[in-house]
């Protein structure tokens, strides 16, 4: 099922950002401001085009070549008082409008499919999954410019399930819970005790037809602080 474009499993993603944050904090001796310089390496990385990004064999390496010029270049030009914590520009969020629902549904539908779905993604099944999902189905991700995943939504039923069941690839630690999600039935992960994505279906009678992914870490800290949308 994995393929290139499919995005990498979230367990990589974290570790990912959680190696580069302890290599820009061996350098600055600051958690703060080592979070500041990966975020500053993610915005480069997410300014670079899709076929460059695409030449990149090993993100990682490329990320934390950046991750130390960055650092280096920090330590070696210090910042007036309150500079390193200066607001920067951030990756917007992409504005979409949610797919149109033809078919009526009632919350016993939707939460039908939500907990199907929960049940495919747990089983890592795609024949599971597929009929789950409508064949225009899209699902959209939002990492916040501060972990490495998709930037473009994905369309069509094959595409999103791959794109799930890829970015949802399980590790021991990994749990899939179904919870009260913006007034509706979602679908939240969690690493250990920690949440790390939140996802929200539309549904349309017995399909998904769109599929909300957030693993942006700042839209993430009310889950974490114990608050829930």
């Amino acid at each position: 099922m994995n393929r290139v474009d499919d995005g990498p499993p979230l367990a990589e993603l974290l570790d990912e950002r959680r190696h580069l944050v302890a290599l820009a904090h061996r350098m600055l001796g600051s958690a703060d401001d080592a979070e500041s310089a990966v975020d500053e390496c993610y915005r480069r990385w997410y300014a670079l085009s899709d076929r460059e990004r695409e030449r990149i064999p090993v993100p990682l390496t490329w990320l934390s070549a950046g991750v130390d010029r960055i650092c280096r270049v920090r330590r070696a030009l210090p910042q007036p008082e309150g500079a390193a914590h200066a607001v920067r520009p951030t990756v917007p969020d992409t504005i979409v409008a949610r797919p149109r629902t033809p078919e009526p549904t009632t919350l016993r539908q939707h939460d039908a499919v939500v907990h199907a779905v929960r049940r495919a993604l747990l089983a890592a099944d795609a024949d599971l999954l597929l009929p789950l999902l409508a064949p225009d189905a899209t699902a959209f991700f939002d990492g916040g410019g501060k972990i490495r995943t998709l930037v473009a939504p994905v369309h069509g039923r094959d595409r999103v399930a791959r794109g799930l069941l890829s970015l949802l690839d399980r590790s021991p630690h990994t749990t899939l819970a179904a919870h009260s999600v913006n007034g509706r039935t979602g679908l939240v992960v969690r690493h250990g005790r920690r949440v790390v994505a939140v996802l929200s279906l539309d549904v349309s009678g017995a399909e998904a037809v769109g599929v909300w992914v957030v693993v942006n870490l700042d839209k993430l800290r009310s889950w974490n602080a114990g608050h829930r949308p």
